[in-house]
């Protein structure tokens, strides 16, 4: 059997009885799964020893709150953000790990303030890609540039390479989101490069997510975005009661107030029609239920949107502690997004 990979398809060589040649989309998750395109019915063959990269790499960062299998499986390149806590300079999801971080938070008097990837760190991972792993591609896909400057960072970079490795092709994308919203993309992005997607085709599906993609939370308090300075139009929920849930969203890449609920449970309540209105207007979704140091919240959101609809995917995902220093431990909602790409050998 003998390989002969080009362009994200495989040409594989059969030494059997009937000597013929096909050509398939190769993916790769330990194995190479071969989907061969001229068999009438796209039969599936398992060929197990030889394992590559997809074409097209995909680069994130940490705030996208990817659980860590998924970061994994897929083949997903992460940049960390910086949080400063006093003279202490700490690498999200590096020296910054989500349990500890959440119970120091929970207790601080004063804030720390959190600074996106600069463009040298792009410029390291891009280069590691392309000249580590021979990448020739990549997609590089940031939370919205209204509220970080990874995706202007990231821009830099690309300006940067463009003369220092010309071969290498990069396509920054603004999500005008944040967290598992970005996280989605990001996850789409990258099944659909190991399913073999050119990277005009990934870059096209990804910008397609955008418009209909959507986080919708709840808190007991706002007072850590207004602290952060990310209340973006929601401040006039900061004097509410305190016995008032603010609903908050995103749109256009700024946070916007939806409204307010009497309790938590009446928060989850409203959350719960969204999503089903959505799922409603949109057919399949998949569906993260994130939160911050809140997992049991995050379960009981789960339960209500659940009874209401059948969603394609959902999965619990928690904050990374740079996106929880602007929302405060205790968050709990939902990021939504339409089904493209089926998933690619279980994931």
């Amino acid at each position: 059997m003998n390989f002969q990979n080009r362009a994200g398809y495989v040409t594989v060589a059969l030494h059997s009885e009937h000597h013929r040649t096909r050509r398939g989309v190769l993916t790769t998750t330990g194995t190479a799964d071969i989907m061969f395109l001229d068999y009438p019915q796209g039969v599936p063959l398992a060929v197990s020893g030889v394992c590559t990269m997809p074409n097209v790499a995909i680069v994130t960062d940490s705030c996208a709150s990817i659980p860590d299998t998924l970061i994994q499986a897929l083949k997903i390149h992460w940049v960390p953000y910086y949080i400063h806590r006093g003279r202490e300079v700490l690498r999200d999801l590096v020296t910054a790990q989500r349990e500890s971080f959440y119970r120091w938070l929970a207790t601080a008097t004063e804030l720390p303030t959190t600074a996106s990837p600069g463009p040298g760190d792009y410029v390291r991972i891009y280069e590691q890609l392309a000249e580590d792993e021979g990448v020739t591609e990549i997609v590089s896909i940031h939370m919205t540039s209204k509220g970080s400057g990874a995706y202007q960072a990231a821009k830099v970079a690309q300006s940067i390479l463009r003369e220092r490795l010309p071969h290498l092709q990069i396509e920054v994308i603004d999500t005008l989101n944040v967290s598992m919203c970005q996280g989605w993309m990001v996850i789409e992005a990258a099944r659909s490069a190991l399913a073999g997607r050119s990277l005009a085709e990934i870059v096209a599906r990804v910008k397609a997510m955008i418009p209909t993609t959507r986080m919708i939370q709840t808190a007991d308090t706002l007072k850590y975005l207004y602290m952060g300075g990310r209340i973006g139009k929601a401040k006039h929920l900061v004097g509410s009661l305190l016995n008032i849930k603010p609903l908050i969203s995103m749109e256009d890449g700024e946070i916007v107030a939806l409204g307010q609920a009497r309790s938590r449970g009446r928060a989850y309540e409203k959350i719960a029609e969204w999503v089903e209105a959505a799922a409603n207007r949109l057919g399949g979704l998949r569906v993260a239920y994130v939160h911050a140091a809140a997992v049991d919240e995050a379960q009981k959101l789960r339960q209500l949107v659940e009874a209401r609809l059948s969603t394609v995917e959902s999965l619990i995902a928690e904050l990374s502690p740079a996106l929880g220093v602007h929302t405060g431990p205790g968050t709990a909602g939902v990021c939504y997004a339409p089904a493209l790409t089926d998933q690619v050998n279980g994931i």
